[in-house]
């Protein structure tokens, strides 16, 4: 299994970026996704997450901003941002969860793709 981030970048505060993952080895369709970012010396921060059934979900911090979208054809999860701002510099990773058994779970990393937003 592989998760491949891309599409990161450096904009102006006030832009948009779409960051993209696309899944090798498993099937985007049926899973649930998420992405995430982390600045150095934080803890990494989920920021959206869209399930099986396509529900969504976002952080408070990026909510009415960020929109998270599957694309089944591409086997990818994208992340568009728009307004963004400085603080939303990060490197951003996706993540899939397999579940093991109930309650364990199996955590796979894209690499991660650095947003940088300047003001």
């Amino acid at each position: 299994v592989q998760l491949q981030a891309s599409g990161g970048g450096l904009v102006q505060a006030g832009g948009s970026l779409r960051v993209s993952c696309e899944g090798h080895g498993v099937a985007f369709s049926k899973e649930a996704i998420g992405w995430y970012r982390q600045v150095p010396g934080k803890r990494r921060e989920l920021v959206a997450h869209i399930s099986r059934d396509g529900t969504k979900n976002y952080a408070d911090s990026v909510k009415g901003r960020f929109a998270i979208s599957r694309d089944n054809a591409k086997n990818t999860v994208n992340l568009r941002m728009d307004s963004l701002k400085p603080e939303d510099t990060a490197v951003y990773y996706c993540n899939w969860a397999r579940m093991i058994n109930r309650g364990n779970y199996e955590n796979f990393w894209g690499q991660g793709t650095l947003v940088t937003v300047s003001s």
